[in-house]
């Protein structure tokens, strides 16, 4: 019999995020179902249902696992923080060459631009505004980067501030570029489950020079309850190849530049015989 290929920490959590996907799509799914679906042990299954309980991201029960409520699921950090993180770092990667030091930089709360916060480390005069308390405190003690923390009514699944003392401090600000992210893009047109959220994207588009969004093709072919524009607000829409060919074309039949980017995939550790 041979024995199964020892996962890396990385692929395992890949695999978790994709049980916590499949238990927001259903609802509430029973442990013996899901160790099936995954093809694991049913005693693998569990420590991958304890480790997501543990982090507050579902509910494990007598025999199944729950759903938290789907808005919630859609915009708490720490749902976001650990999903698609492959993606995310090649979109940031991306982007990397076009700040530059000297400059001010608007970021919003996407867990998408946290990747960014290493390169943006070793940059000497940059002056990072945001609204996300998550990205202020990855960059508070990088020596070059002056942090403004954009404070207003804080939300703490989402780590991060809204409401009108917020974008009252943009509208009186002028940046260089603006890095944002998305919840949901449909032939071009951007959506966003909470409305608080959008006007401080509205805010931040209106307040700085060019902005780029960065968004994999997991955001693509979705809606959420609130539109606000579309992408032609931005100068460039970065993404990775998986996003379809169609969204793809609606982006471009608006005019804006599409960048595609390879996703590295996450290679098994080999086991000993």
């Amino acid at each position: 019999m041979t024995a199964r290929t020892r996962l890396s920490q990385a692929a395992v959590e890949e695999r978790r995020q994709a049980v916590l996907g499949y238990v927001a799509d259903h609802g509430e799914t029973r442990i013996d179902d899901l160790a099936r679906h995954f093809d694991v042990s049913l005693m693998t299954m569990h420590r991958d249902l304890d480790d997501l309980a543990g982090r507050h991201l579902l509910r494990k029960e007598r025999g199944r696992a729950v759903a938290f409520p789907a808005l919630t699921m859609e915009t708490a950090t720490r749902f976001r923080e650990n999903s698609a993180l492959a993606a995310k770092n090649a979109l940031c990667a991306a982007v990397t060459a076009r700040i530059r030091p000297g400059s001010t930089v608007l970021m919003d709360d996407s867990t998408t631009l946290f990747p960014l916060v290493p390169a943006l480390a070793r940059l000497d005069q940059l002056h990072v505004v945001t609204n996300s308390v998550g990205l202020a405190q990855r960059l508070g003690s990088a020596p070059g980067v002056r942090v403004t923390l954009l404070g207003g009514h804080y939300r703490g699944d989402f780590n991060s501030c809204t409401g009108p003392t917020v974008t009252r401090a943009l509208s009186q600000l002028r940046a260089d570029l603006a890095l944002m992210s998305a919840t949901a893009v449909l032939e071009g047109r951007l959506f966003h489950p909470l409305s608080d959220y959008v006007e401080v994207k509205l805010a931040m588009l209106a307040s700085a020079e060019q902005a780029l969004l960065l968004a994999d093709h997991s955001k693509f072919g979705k809606t959420a309850t609130y539109a606000y524009g579309t992408v032609a607000d931005y100068h460039t829409v970065v993404t990775d190849t998986g996003t379809p060919d169609a969204e793809i074309a609606a982006i471009r039949d608006l005019g804006v530049p599409v960048e595609r980017v390879e996703v590295a995939s996450i290679e098994p550790e080999e086991s000993t015989p």
